[in-house]
């Protein structure tokens, strides 16, 4: 007799869940109701609207949805892993600080008590930015297994834990924290204001110093990681990799083409692939596809640039003969590239397939090798040979074995198998 035990989820597995999605939805209301008193302080002329103020918001919304959905993913899934707290932390801390500062700026200077409450947050106007940053830096420091390096980064980690505190209290208890716009605090205390300005200082300076520190421990991680935690950590090298392209060509926006909006778009972009690949390393997901992601990545991006700078090439010559005005000119280049897409596609990947998967290049050459013989050869000795061979050589298995069932012999008639009569066996050591 079989028994089947039905298990529902616990009270105490779905409050984490219920909790880590309500923080997710108060980030994304406290993003809404920022962006709604920004609008304010623009339409009253307080504030000059930025000339890329679209991309601004698109990029800030990008930023918090990401941090703020693959935080709750996180903390729903793996309650007790920290980095999904902290990640939703990142995202409603950021908003936090947008909002405030925009609540302040309209109850107290533009619209002076038109908001309530807003002088009791005057202190806090500049001291929430180092909350989000703190709990940024420790994302990379308890990234990807969710404890420290080793337990001799305790210290700084508590060093790390108080600074932020200690810059927020020493913004909240100055006298005059919006200085010469608004001065007057009620939550102001002179005395220990003084006393906390050099701990605020150093307090900020380290929120700054633990962004780096944390990342050079994934370095530290990495090199010292095996197996599944490397590959982990080999998700978030490429996607450093990936947003250091973007500052790139965030830079060259900025300096050479001098477009915001390309500056805004890539370094947003940029910030919120983290996240993701943070995620995705945590939960394991499709760890073991990075080789093939990296592959397509950068026979894509090659494409792209030889592509886009042969477009632009029969553009110009073709616009030499024809003339700039002539929809030949497009239409031209535009067949061109059309024709030459796959036969570029096809041998880029394959040479990025040779240079940097070189196992998966030659693993294909052997298969493609081993199928032209399988045409022409006869002999089953020798294609059982050949056959393990390959095994061996693509597979690479600590041991592969064969078993041949006798010639004549029929499946046995109760549903097992044949005993084999042949076997051959390639071990691996």
């Amino acid at each position: 007799m079989a028994v089947t035990l039905a298990v529902r989820p616990t009270r105490s597995r779905r409050w984490p869940a219920l909790l880590a999605w309500a923080l997710a939805g108060l980030t994304v209301l406290t993003l809404a109701a920022g962006f709604w008193l920004a609008e304010l302080l623009w339409s009253i002329g307080w504030e000059p609207r930025p000339s890329n103020a679209i991309a601004v918001v698109g990029a800030i919304i990008l930023v918090t949805v990401s941090a703020a959905t693959v935080g709750a993913v996180l903390a729903s899934r793996r309650p007790r892993h920290p980095v999904g707290w902290l990640l939703l932390g990142v995202g409603l801390a950021l908003n936090l600080s947008l909002l405030v500062q925009s609540y302040v700026k309209y109850g107290l200077l533009a619209r002076p008590g038109s908001l309530p409450g807003a002088r009791y947050l005057a202190g806090f106007t500049d001291s929430t930015v180092p909350i989000w940053l703190s709990c940024a830096g420790f994302v990379l420091l308890l990234t990807p297994t969710g404890s420290l390096p080793s337990p001799r980064w305790r210290w700084w980690a508590r060093l790390a834990a108080a600074a932020p505190v200690v810059v927020v209290l020493g913004s909240v208890v100055q006298p005059d924290p919006l200085a010469p716009d608004y001065r007057g605090n009620p939550l102001a205390i002179p005395a220990l204001a003084r006393v906390l300005v050099v701990p605020a200082v150093a307090g900020v300076a380290i929120v700054l110093v633990a962004l780096l520190v944390g990342a050079g421990s994934l370095v530290v991680r990495f090199r010292r990681a095996r197996g599944v935690e490397r590959q982990q950590l080999r998700w978030l090298a490429y996607a450093a990799a990936l947003a250091a392209g973007l500052l790139l060509v965030a830079l060259v926006a900025a300096f050479v083409l001098a477009k915001d909006e390309v500056v805004t778009a890539s370094l947003a972009l940029g910030v919120a692939l983290l996240p993701l690949a943070t995620g995705a390393a945590i939960l394991r997901y499709r760890l073991y596809d990075l080789d093939r992601i990296i592959s397509r990545t950068l026979a894509y991006g090659l494409l792209t640039v030889l592509l886009g700078g042969g477009y632009a090439g029969v553009v110009l010559g073709l616009g030499q003969l024809l003339g700039q005005d002539s929809s030949l000119v497009v239409a031209g280049a535009t067949l061109v590239v059309a024709a030459v897409f796959q036969p570029a596609r096809r041998r880029i990947q394959l040479a990025v397939d040779r240079r940097f998967n070189r196992r998966r290049h030659d693993a294909a050459q052997t298969i493609a090798a081993f199928g032209a013989r399988l045409r022409d050869q006869v002999d089953l000795i020798t294609l059982t040979g050949e056959l393990l061979a390959v095994v061996d050589q693509t597979m690479q298995p600590t041991r592969a074995s064969l078993w041949l069932r006798p010639q004549g012999a029929a499946p046995a008639t109760d549903g097992t198998a044949a005993a084999p009569s042949s076997q051959q066996a390639v071990k691996r050591v």
